[in-house]
């Protein structure tokens, strides 16, 4: 599997954006798709995950009620909708992939559980 991300940019704090997370290679059903986020100087932390498999999702407490993530499966795309940005929401976004053995495993957070990662996208929010 390899993750490409795409749509950062720069905007405004108010403003929306909408990440894409295209998928390539050989996608198991079993697999967890989640997007994460780094601020220079702080370590990697969780925003959200999805499961290929279903519709349940997963989001950090930071974030939920703002972002959505959601999946097409017929573009092997997953996506992170941002609303109402933030100046703190300014970071590098990647998503990764995680696979797993059951096709309702519970969610992690833990960046060490996903094994595959894309390249990050830059998103900065002024305020």
């Amino acid at each position: 599997v390899q993750l490409q991300a795409s749509g950062g940019g720069l905007v405004q704090a108010g403003d929306s954006l909408r990440l894409s997370c295209a998928i390539s290679g050989r996608t198991s059903s079993k697999i967890h798709l989640g997007w994460f986020r780094q601020a220079p100087g702080k370590e990697r932390e969780f925003v959200a995950a999805i499961r290929w498999y279903d519709d349940d999702t997963y989001y950090a407490d930071s974030v939920k009620g703002r972002f959505t993530i959601s999946k097409d499966i017929t573009k092997n795309t997953v996506y992170l909708q941002m609303n109402n940005l933030r100046p703190e929401d300014t970071a590098l976004y990647h998503c990764a992939a995680r696979p797993t053995l059951s096709l309702r495993l519970t969610f992690s957070k833990e960046v060490n559980n996903y094994k595959t990662w894309g390249q990050g996208t830059q998103v900065t929010v002024s305020s």
